[in-house]
């Protein structure tokens, strides 16, 4: 029974005041806006859109941005009910333990730190390579790497984290004007991309808009075996295919990666100034605006080049259709593009990293000890340095990028808990003011088998690291967090 405890809303609330564990309200609408835009508007809608085109889904890409879009909406409203009725840090995990136990709280709030430490770690990792590139271009020559003894050490991603550690522990304020201005510059070059690609537009490059089904190709993570391929098709022993339908839902549980980060926003929900009006505004205002520049770029990246060229390339992205109509410059301005966007993108998820962790620290299932906020800037100092850390140890020393497919899963698991939760939320809460999810129970629920539906499309390698990593977690679980939770102490 101890894993279905749950705590009431007073309790979140009375342990966000708590003296010593405090953050400080200062964030706006605008602000929730630019913060789901910086990570959204990021790395995914340069090169993920190009990928799921070529590997899945051809034109009809397109359908797999609505699909996720249409997906993360439903959810990401679930989010907004739980953020302006209980605004606490935390995000799922803390919505979680409200509703549905304190044992399944637990394992979302280890699979959100997957989902936002791996994230961090590929981006920055990602970072460093871009950093790379565009000094090349223009005429400089920098290494990747630098060499101590037997490592090797990719020495970008250790300077952009400890870059944006170090604005995180001046204040969230700080770190979110520069957080504005990047956003806003990164959007700008994206308007520029959708004006350029427009102009190179061929329709006939439209045709067939639902490529035909076939045998997969090895590339791009699409294998034959089983291993490669989606869940659902090894589940019911669907023969391995590339394209047609099931091609675009494919591309959506891809694509997915490329809304990431309303769910990092609603971790913020503690620092909001009136969040009853503000978080639900700010979440769903954010994602319109993402929905709309994603679809004005895979339009011009799926007109400009035939869908079988960007499933020729090693890494497909828009770079890769602007070279191949000879507009090799807007390609630079595009690296330019993709550099600041992963910027924002790293300082989103270090922030919403350590906020999912001082949850867990105020409740007790990590130690206490490490879950304080400085007493002048009221940001968790400790927690930003440790995730710092990890996040610079495992881009600068790993092949992290192998686990880009988990940050999906991770994220589309806590969603459909959300979903759920937040029906939960209105029977033990029915007297909140706050902003209401229309249709319920319809809306949720659709929500939560959406998410459920994509998850099955993921390979079944990622299902299997998926349930390892889990299976860690209910050991840390059982070991120290059921024994000193907060309310096993009560």
């Amino acid at each position: 029974m101890q894993w279905l405890r749950t705590k009431t809303v007073a309790q979140a609330l009375a342990d966000a005041d708590e003296p010593g564990r405090q953050l400080k309200r200062t964030l706006g609408t605008f602000d929730l806006i630019i913060l789901g835009m910086a990570v959204a508007v990021g790395a995914g809608i340069f090169s993920v859109g190009a990928r799921a085109a070529g590997t899945f889904a051809g034109p009809a890409v397109i359908f797999s941005f609505i699909l996720a879009a249409f997906t993360c909406a439903l959810a990401i409203m679930c989010y907004a009910e739980f953020a302006s009725n209980v605004p606490v840090t935390g995000s799922a995990y803390t919505y979680t333990y409200l509703t549905l136990g304190e044992g399944l709280a637990w394992i979302i709030g280890w699979n959100l730190l997957l989902e936002m430490i791996s994230a961090a770690a590929v981006i920055a990792k990602y970072w460093g390579i871009y950093l790379s590139a565009v000094f090349s271009t223009a005429g400089v020559d920098i290494p990747q790497t630098l060499q101590l003894g037997a490592l090797s050490l990719n020495w970008g991603p250790f300077f952009i984290v400890a870059v944006f550690t170090g604005l995180l522990i001046a204040g969230t304020q700080v770190s979110a004007r520069v957080n504005n201005v990047f956003t806003l510059v990164k959007i700008a070059i994206t308007l520029f991309v959708i004006v350029v690609g427009f102009t190179y537009m061929n329709p006939d490059h439209f045709t067939p808009f639902v490529p035909p089904a076939q045998p997969p190709v090895v590339a791009h993570g699409v294998t034959g075996d089983a291993w490669g391929q989606p869940m659902l098709a090894w589940l019911f022993g669907a023969a391995p295919s590339q394209y047609g339908w099931l091609g675009v839902v494919s591309g959506a549980a891809l694509v997915f990666f490329a809304f990431l980060g309303f769910d990092v926003v609603a971790t913020s929900a503690e620092e909001v100034k009136d969040p009853q009006r503000t978080l639900p505004r700010g979440i769903l205002g954010g994602l319109a605006l993402v929905t709309v520049l994603y679809i004005l770029v895979t339009l011009a990246l799926t007109g400009m080049v035939p869908y079988t060229e960007l499933a020729k390339a090693e890494n497909p992205s828009l770079a890769t259709a602007f070279i191949a109509v000879g507009a090799g410059w807007a390609a630079q301005v595009i690296s330019v593009g993709v550099l600041i966007g992963m910027t924002t993108v790293v300082m989103v998820l270090l922030m919403g990293s350590s906020r999912v962790l001082l949850a867990l620290c105020r409740d007790g299932l990590l130690p206490r000890s490490w879950g304080v906020t400085s007493s002048t800037r009221k940001t968790p100092v400790r927690l930003q340095l440790a995730v710092g850390a990890v996040v610079a140890v495992l881009a600068g020393f790993t092949k992290v990028e192998l686990l880009e497919e988990m940050i999906n899963i991770g994220t589309l698991s806590a969603f459909v808990l959300v979903s759920l939760g937040v029906l939960v939320l209105r029977r033990k809460n029915p007297q909140a003011r706050g902003y209401r999810v229309p249709l319920a129970p319809a809306l949720p629920v659709l929500s939560a088998l959406l998410c459920v539906y994509l998850m099955l499309n993921l390979t079944t390698l990622t299902w299997l690291r998926f349930v390892g990593w889990m299976a860690l977690g209910v050991l840390i679980y059982v070991g120290y967090g059921m024994r000193h939770s907060r309310l096993a102490q009560a």
